[in-house]
């Protein structure tokens, strides 16, 4: 049996563990919260180290992109480097080819996205979604200095983005990572914020805790593109009048895993890290993975069209 483990620095409430059959090969596949602790999270990773196949980074980037330059994050990299044995991975592996494919896969099935408004609550975390959405002719805001930064500025153009990034994040990778993100009980917080460019518009895409933390109550006909939700989540959204909920990540016993898990699950499938943009397509194409696609009703939990 391979083991893969996701550490994250978000709330242990969130724990979930599952075993699962991918290609024949048995899984047990587990996340494990930190609640804020970056020290718990080396000493857990330093505790299994050589023990699991895989460690999945939760609640923390190891990389931002935009274009073709690559950040590093600072706490991330000091936590990886307690890994010797171990390959660690962020999920950025698959956000720039699973993701690309989940919103194709979308538009194959009739999904119409030129011209819809989409609120990318981070872009440099989700570039590979970021890119596809450009492609396919949709109207953009980009949330990373408000979402990330808490600077209440809306960009609209992916070249200002790069070039803000160019700037900024040579600064913003050394700052400790509970300053850009929400970490441990402040997952579960929430506080109102841009009512306005979430109510504009009909796509709501990226990093769930983002989302959730600053949503409005009433999100009446909003489509939601995000990977990690519980069951919980799901009900909340439904609540919110949420019309259709996609994770990029398919349900696995009532739960989407982060995409950290899921390129955890691909390392150990290989038996080799790191892998190639060609070698995640390859295995992503023998895996299969499909998203999860639920249209909810307004009386009801919702009814489930399509998952892996």
């Amino acid at each position: 049996m391979k083991r893969v483990v996701s550490v994250s620095l978000g709330s242990s409430d969130r724990d979930h563990k599952v075993r699962t059959n991918i290609l024949g090969i048995d899984f047990e596949i587990e996340r494990v919260g930190t609640d804020g602790s970056i020290e718990k999270m080396k000493e857990l990773i330093k505790s299994l180290d050589g023990k699991v196949d895989a460690f999945g980074l939760g609640g923390i980037d190891l990389y931002l992109y935009a274009g073709k330059k690559r950040y590093i994050i600072k706490d991330a990299e000091k936590i990886a480097a307690c890994a010797k044995k171990t390959p660690v991975v962020d999920g950025s592996g698959l956000k720039n080819t699973l993701e690309r494919r989940v919103l194709k896969y979308l538009k194959s099935t009739n999904w119409e996205f030129k011209n819809k408004n989409v609120l990318m609550v981070c872009a440099l975390d989700r570039f590979g979604m970021t890119q596809t959405f450009e492609e396919f002719g949709s109207n953009m805001v980009y949330g990373d200095l408000m979402f990330s930064l808490g600077i209440p500025i809306k960009i609209d153009n992916i070249n200002v983005l790069y070039r803000l990034a160019e700037i900024l994040m040579p600064v913003v990778k050394h700052l400790p990572f509970k300053f850009i993100y929400p970490t441990g009980s402040k997952q579960n917080q929430h506080k109102l914020k841009y009512a306005k460019v979430f109510q504009w518009a009909d796509i709501i895409a990226g990093d769930f805790h983002y989302i959730k933390k600053h949503m409005p109550k009433n999100l009446q006909g909003k489509m939601i593109i995000t990977n990690t939700v519980t069951t919980k989540d799901v009900e909340f959204l439904n609540k919110a009048g949420v019309d259709t909920l996609v994770t990029t990540t398919p349900e696995l016993n009532g739960r989407s895993f982060g995409t950290n898990v899921m390129e955890g699950v691909l390392v150990a499938l290989s038996g080799q890290f790191p892998l190639s943009e060609e070698q995640y397509e390859e295995l992503l194409d023998k895996v299969d993975f499909k998203p999860r696609v639920l249209k909810f009703k307004a009386d009801q939990l919702g009814r489930e069209l399509a998952h892996g």
